[in-house]
């Protein structure tokens, strides 16, 4: 496990509400130089604790207005073909193989519900597909994944 410092932890936060935050205003914010700042993000970028940097989307406002969860029950010998064909999808946005009630659990963007609607009824046909439970997303509180 890595070992981090309240400084490092700091950095992180700060980055995490917004990535394009310049070393200089967290500089600032954080009472240490910009050149100390550069450094612990390089480690944490060294030791793979910070993987990227990204934006976050708001997909209805591009039109997007079906939201699920799947969860995916599969044959066990086909679990990874199955996670690896929903990775490629363009409306799969998050696929994690879990335990608990699902084997795969898929977030699924459409334009509409019945576009969603199509492609969960796609996702049942997949081989290995056993059980598909889609959970319609009506409101996102919190997004920090």
């Amino acid at each position: 496990m890595a070992t981090l410092d309240s400084t490092d932890l700091k950095i992180i936060n700060i980055l995490k509400k917004n990535a394009r935050t310049p070393v200089l205003k967290m500089s600032s914010i954080l009472g240490i130089s910009d050149v100390a700042i550069k450094k612990r993000i390089k480690k944490m970028e060294d030791m793979g604790i910070i993987r990227g940097y990204t934006i976050k989307i708001d997909y209805p406002k591009l039109g997007y207005k079906g939201l699920a969860i799947v969860g995916l029950d599969v044959e066990s010998s086909d679990l990874l073909e199955v996670a690896r064909k929903l990775v490629e999808k363009e409306n799969v946005k998050y696929v994690a193989i879990s335990t608990g009630d699902h084997m795969i659990i898929a977030t699924v963007i459409a334009k509409d519900n019945e576009e969603l609607a199509a492609f969960i009824d796609e996702l049942g046909k997949m081989k290995g597909v056993i059980k598909v439970c889609p959970a319609i997303v009506l409101e996102v509180l919190k997004d920090e994944i």
